[in-house]
């Protein structure tokens, strides 16, 4: 065993006894995230609004159930509970669950989102429905304060907690405005790396840190099916749009998350935003298919260059 591979393990031994709450993790990103936290062995609580007897206004087929039972099935403990994180009530009412079955939490996801539904590209703020886009800010940024504002005081008991703002772009290609997707939806991603680094700056002095984390081209369950492909058959979709090319699984966003977790020294990202493609490079892991697409770098070298679309060297 090298002594990388001692270190890695040694660390996945660390976390086998953690316990974490990802919030929104009924599919894509979250899922995933849950999937691999398992994987380390850790109990991991999965809120979010579907559930087998009830779909949230996202109207998907996946449900909490089901990422809990992957979780299980990787080796954690999976636990599901329905919760819709803009009520107050039912947040506490989760963070006290939690500290009555587990005492502790070492690693907060905040992945709450289900705005797509009210997302409409080419908009400008005046032209898009007000309902629609002040809906998205409140299931963007308003459940993750919410969830954050409950859990952290649970967080802190123990050095070396963890929260994992989830987003949609780095800090560097969300510096210029996203014209394409609108000011709701920019306010929302960028708010939330906002909120990545002032936890991490209140969680200091308790030995905890926060961090903004993205994936890049994400092949979700909605992603594929608007495309009309399978996790098999990506490919085919780079025929319509070519540059699906360096698209991920959600399997790399999930072993990001994990590394991070498993990471002693994960203080180091404080407040930082950071990528599955860049952190694959530190943390030496590969999506499923074994490939390392490191999306957010050919976003800015080649598709926002407008050069032809070529993974080579990118993945």
């Amino acid at each position: 065993m090298t002594e990388n591979a001692a270190e890695n393990k040694a660390a996945e031994n660390a976390a086998e006894n953690k316990v974490a709450l990802v919030a929104g993790g009924s599919r894509a990103a979250g899922r995933a995230i849950a999937v691999e936290l398992g994987r380390l062995g850790m109990t991991v609580y999965v809120t979010g609004r579907t559930t087998r007897e009830q779909r949230s206004e996202m109207n998907r087929p996946e449900t909490i159930e089901e990422t809990a039972e992957l979780v299980t099935a990787a080796g954690g403990t999976g636990i599901p509970i329905r919760v819709d994180h803009l009520e107050p009530d039912a947040v506490r009412a989760l963070v006290e669950r939690v500290d009555a079955e587990q005492g502790r939490l070492d690693v907060l996801v905040n992945d709450i989102w289900g705005g797509d539904v009210y997302l409409k590209f080419g908009k400008k703020m005046w032209e898009h429905s007000l309902e629609g886009g002040l809906r998205m800010l409140r299931l963007g940024v308003e459940t993750h304060a919410i969830t954050s504002h409950f859990a952290l005081p649970l967080l802190i008991r123990r050095p070396g907690g963890l929260v994992i703002e989830m987003t949609d772009g780095t800090a560097e290609s969300n510096a210029e405005y996203r014209k394409d997707a609108g000011l709701f939806y920019d306010l929302v991603k960028t708010s939330v790396q906002r909120l990545a680094l002032a936890q991490s700056e209140e969680l200091r002095e308790h030995g905890c840190t926060a961090v903004a984390l993205t994936p890049g081209w994400l092949r979700s369950e909605a992603m594929l099916e608007a495309f009309g492909v399978t996790e098999e058959t990506w490919r085919d979709a780079t025929k319509f749009q070519p540059h699906f090319v360096i698209s991920e699984s959600p399997t790399l966003v999930g072993r990001a998350a994990a590394a991070l977790a498993a990471d002693p020294d994960v203080a180091r990202w404080a407040g930082q935003s950071l990528s599955s493609g860049q952190l694959a490079q530190v943390y030496d892991f590969d999506d499923a298919d074994g490939s390392r697409p490191d999306a957010w770098r050919y976003i800015a070298e080649v598709e926002s260059q407008g050069k032809p679309a070529d993974a080579t060297g990118y993945r």
